[in-house]
């Protein structure tokens, strides 16, 4: 089985967010399976050329890609994944790419996406190498199921490719004028196409391709379930239900190797379910960066995120009074809105022997709060997916989330739980998006937590869950197959 993986983002060459740890490690589980793999993204001029050991294709030569009637042209490099056979094929054309930043508001964003989507399919037709499956990621490859049912269907070759959309945030839709039907040359007289494009007074991408695809995914079940609600459809919800017959959740996987605190190379000493007590001394390490001392008895609560309203914030923000009046700490990793840096920068200067935050990001804090910390909170008003409560759970570090989402699929309420004499629990959530239910949640955590034996418990159910990503692999095996069958 051939399968081609489309994306604006993969790991470790480009990142924002999760889209690019799922691009950059499902292909190695999938390659595992005997699947063959290729994977195709940007060359933006962030991705350090030499780092990633990127090889220009001089043979290949130039590949003119048309984009609002002008031929731009497009050069390849090649790379691989690290631990892998995959090969990542990086479409370069600088015009459109070198602009000091992966996503930007400019008016030509439709498009720079247009042409990675087009020279994707001009440069499959050029290798021969033909996909079962074009498995595309949100609406910056939404326009493929179409181009190729469409622009592209003279080319045999393409006659039994199906496709697979994948919804990683369907509050991201790709919307732009009606400009870029004729920009990405979409043919007027094609109703289909232009209907399923349309939206809003304008077109959306992840709109046409939610219409054009074969399979639907979601990145876990629970928000599979949710984008059908007007609350979480974000205005497509309407269209996700006509096809709900092939909507899937499939929660993403973790990299197990980078993210093991057994081995975890951040980490000045290593721990297991078996054997918890060096956490302690990572805890210890963590809070030596900063100003507030160690304190065996007392919680430290963790947090690391993009400070924005979507993630709670607010929530924080409504109850903040409240909950620095709890007896535990807090550090706090990320950056975002202005009104959330400044609010966790004020708590710091004004409690620094509760409070610590670094606004900016740092991989191997990120690895010593995931393992330092004695609980993780993350109180989303929506999750898509979520990795850092599937790394949370892993080392032991107890989540408290809101239960959304991915949230709702991976962090079972060990009260909850408990109440049916069933003592699987591993963390805790609440339900209303109100500041007051954090609050009660949190309070429920610190209470536990003073409770060793039952907090040991907690700890280890979490890490003795899997969360690997072998079995989400089987399950996108399976779909690209329904796909293949369904095309």
């Amino acid at each position: 089985m051939n399968i081609a993986i489309l994306s604006s983002e993969c790991f470790p060459f480009v990142k924002t967010g999760g889209l690019a740890d799922v691009v950059g490690t499902l292909p190695r589980y999938l390659a595992e399976l005997g699947i063959a793999v290729k994977v195709f993204l940007p060359k933006y001029d962030s991705i350090d050329e030499k780092k990633f050991n990127l090889k220009f294709e001089s043979e290949f030569g130039v590949t003119n890609v048309r984009v609002a009637g002008i031929p731009r042209a497009v050069y390849l490099h090649t790379a691989r994944i690290s631990n892998s056979s995959v090969e990542v094929y990086f479409i370069d054309c600088r015009e459109y790419f070198f602009r000091g930043k992966i996503y930007s508001d400019a008016p030509d964003e439709d498009e720079r996406f247009i042409l990675f989507q087009k020279a994707v399919i001009e440069i499959l037709q050029r290798l021969q190498w033909k996909p079962d499956v074009m498995h595309c990621n949100d609406w910056q490859t939404g326009l493929i199921p179409i181009l190729l049912k469409e622009n592209y269907s003279w080319d045999r070759m393409f006659d039994a490719t199906a496709t697979l959309m994948s919804i990683h945030n369907i509050g991201y839709q790709g919307k732009f004028s009606y400009d870029a039907l004729w920009k990405a040359e979409i043919d007027p007289s094609r109703e289909r196409a232009v209907d399923a494009l349309r939206f809003e007074g304008g077109v959306s991408f992840l709109k046409g391709g939610i219409l054009f695809s074969e399979i639907i995914s979601t990145v876990s079940e629970m928000y599979a379930k949710e984008i059908l609600t007007p609350h979480f459809g974000a205005g497509l919800q309407d269209v996700i239900k006509l096809r709900e017959a092939v909507l899937h959740g499939v929660l993403n996987g973790i990299d197990i190797d980078e993210w093991n605190p057994e081995t975890d190379t951040y980490l000045p000493v290593h721990y297991s379910a078996g054997n918890l007590s060096n956490k302690k001394i990572i805890k210890q390490t963590l809070l030596a960066k900063t100003t507030i001392p160690f304190d065996e008895a007392v919680p430290l609560i963790g947090i690391i995120s993009r400070l924005v309203e979507q993630k709670g914030f607010d929530l924080i923000e409504s109850k903040i009074q409240e909950l620095l009046a709890l007896p535990a700490q807090w550090i706090i990793l990320g950056s975002g809105k202005p009104q959330y840096e400044t609010l966790f920068q004020t708590m710091s200067k004004t409690f620094p022997h509760q409070c610590w935050c670094h606004i900016g990001f740092s991989n191997e804090l990120a690895h010593l709060i995931e393992a330092g910390a004695d609980m993780f909170l993350m109180p989303s008003h929506y999750e898509p997916c979520g990795l850092n409560q599937m790394y949370s759970l892993r080392y032991g570090t107890v989540p408290i989330v809101r239960k959304t989402g991915g949230l709702a699929d991976t962090v079972r309420d060990w009260h909850d739980y408990a109440a049916q004499n069933d003592y699987s629990g591993n963390g805790f959530s609440f339900v209303p998006a109100e500041g007051e239910a954090l609050l009660h949640a949190v309070k429920r955590a610190i209470d536990s937590f003073h409770l060793p034996d039952e907090w040991k418990r907690i700890q280890q159910n979490g890490m003795r869950g899997d969360f690997s990503w072998n079995s989400s692999a089987r399950k996108y095996k399976r779909l690209y197959e329904q796909a293949i069958i369904r095309r």
